[in-house]
């Protein structure tokens, strides 16, 4: 989805580890902007962070599990009235039911791993959006932004899913380091500490960034758009099939599986393009 507060576009840490992965479904994303089908996990996850979201709007002595328990219900209804649609996504009423229990266990896990009532969140759903000094564009959304009392920040992401295991820690990693970049550069502070909460399994995951990790990150994010501009100008972003190609939703229009590529709109490119527009 792309954010309202631009019309250039920027870079997100979702799309360059599209484009790693396999350049062709980050052209499907970002410039052909196909249609996936939602999911019922990504769904319970935003029920869950719009849960976490607006227990701060709460006075901290309100913030117990047992509010969030209950506002599980509201967030879901409030959601369905918006996107009545998601309903579709369930068999029967049963089923919805079961799905919607199913997010009250990783609301219990996070109680278990902090207490709100001593937080007091600057940033929460916080929209950054900056320029490398390259001028290339980034943003993001931060899940929480926290200043302890000596001024030093701490960026929070919730994640409802397991956590990884150490060999597979570096793409969340990547994520940390690239909101540590933006909020460098946004408002000229280097986070103390990066956090992702995964509440599956309750886990933490904590990263202290250092200057160094802003140069190299900048550094990565400079080398893939170099990457992805040579393929916007010669219209040609090459798949990588790998072990999650049976899970990819644009697999009928993949070239590695006899699928037929579109032709990408013109007027996409150009926005695009615009990533570097302020170079």
């Amino acid at each position: 989805m792309e954010s309202q507060h631009s019309r250039s576009a920027a870079l997100s840490p979702s799309r360059v580890k599209d484009f790693r992965n396999c350049p062709l479904k980050f052209r499907y994303r970002m410039i052909d902007q196909l249609p996936e089908p939602p999911s019922t996990a990504a769904l319970r996850g935003t029920i869950v962070h719009a849960v976490l979201e607006h227990m701060f709007d709460l006075e901290p002595q309100a913030r117990t599990e047992a509010h969030a328990q209950a506002a599980l219900t509201k967030e879901w209804n409030d959601h369905l009235n918006k996107h009545p649609q998601a309903l579709d996504l369930f068999s029967d009423d049963a089923e919805c039911d079961a799905w919607l229990a199913s997010a009250r266990p990783l609301l219990s896990s996070y109680f278990q791993l902090e207490n709100p009532q001593f937080l007091q969140p600057i940033g929460r759903e916080k929209y950054v959006r900056t320029q490398l000094p390259s001028g290339i564009a980034i943003h993001g959304f931060i899940d929480r932004l926290d200043e302890a009392p000596n001024g030093a920040l701490r960026v929070v992401d919730y994640k409802t899913g397991k956590s990884p295991s150490p060999r597979f820690q570096d793409e969340y990693l990547f994520q940390m380091r690239f909101y540590a970049t933006a909020l460098y550069y946004c408002v000229g502070r280097l986070p103390a500490r990066t956090q992702l909460i995964f509440l599956k399994d309750t886990r933490v995951l904590t990263y202290d960034p250092t200057e160094g990790d802003i140069r190299s990150l900048s550094a990565d994010v400079n080398q893939a758009w170099h990457e992805i501009k040579a393929a916007l100008l010669t219209h040609s972003f090459v798949p990588t099939p790998n072990k999650l190609c049976d899970w990819c939703t644009f697999k009928k229009f993949c070239p590695a599986f006899g699928g037929t590529e579109p032709d990408m709109p013109a007027e996409r490119i150009h926005y695009v393009l615009s990533v570097e527009e302020s170079a």
